[in-house]
């Protein structure tokens, strides 16, 4: 599936490996909705790039939200060829710290974004997909999602981080099996340490140092690099049903 003309959702748009994704996948011809919860910057970005981008407000783990954003795409142009999962968080705690027992609902928040909010996402877009035209290769959609070095290589104090991301990776395989007959391929990409605004909220010389730490290249991913992947894979027809480490080969200590 080519670029050009095709719509595309990308969740987690407004900043970080999400925006560079639909800016990468605008240059070339796509169409793309932003689904984020940062109403402010959403609209920024969308306005910025033009007639070929939309915004919606969206809670990924909300039922109603996931139906809403698959809507916008095709009201807006008419079909919806794929979803980029983006959207994430990441809040470092250890099960059991100083105050005692991590609280359950910071647990299941985690959870209820990284892969709750992926899932909803998938079950909403590939119910639209399925009833599309297929193309010549008998596709109908692609789905990628946005999984973590963590969910192999999971460190002290991310428990609800890694499972989730964990999770992702686990589904991935089901869900290629799954919507197969569908022509709707899913891939996953496990970043390792890039450059997104919880990174950059860190003093340089921590950036730095976490960076020294790939092997090669021994620097932090760029954003870029994750949408080059995202549009290799939604180029590549054989591509399906994988987890893809985009990592330098860097391997997390323990801490």
């Amino acid at each position: 599936m080519k670029l050009a003309d095709h719509v595309f959702l990308v969740t987690g748009g407004a900043s970080g490996l999400g925006e560079a994704t639909v800016r990468r996948f605008v240059a070339a011809g796509a169409r793309a909705v932003i689904a984020d919860f940062n109403e402010a910057r959403g609209q920024a970005v969308a306005d910025e790039l033009g007639e070929a981008v939309r915004f919606i407000k969206c809670d990924v783990g909300a039922a109603a939200d996931a139906e809403a954003a698959v809507k916008a795409a095709i009201d807006a142009f008419g079909r919806i060829d794929g979803v980029i999962n983006c959207a994430g968080i990441g809040t470092p705690a250890k099960a059991v710290g100083k105050g005692g027992p991590l609280p359950l609902e910071q647990f299941e928040r985690v959870i209820r974004v990284n892969l709750t909010g992926s899932f909803n996402m998938i079950r909403v877009a590939a119910a639209a997909m399925q009833e599309q035209t297929a193309n010549d290769e008998g596709e109908r959609g692609v789905i990628i999602n946005t999984a973590s070095v963590a969910a192999y290589d999971g460190q002290i104090g991310q428990p609800a981080y890694a499972a989730s991301k964990a999770g992702v990776v686990g589904m991935t395989l089901p869900l290629a099996r799954e919507f197969a007959r569908a022509g709707i391929r899913v891939v996953t990409i496990a970043p390792g340490l890039f450059i997104t605004p919880m990174m950059e909220s860190l003093p340089a010389e921590a950036q730095a140092s976490l960076g020294s730490q790939v092997p090669f290249p021994s620097r932090l991913g760029r954003p870029e690099e994750y949408a080059q992947l995202a549009q290799s894979i939604v180029e590549n027809a054989m591509l399906n049903g994988e987890t893809i480490r985009l990592d330098g080969a860097i391997r997390m200590a323990p801490r």
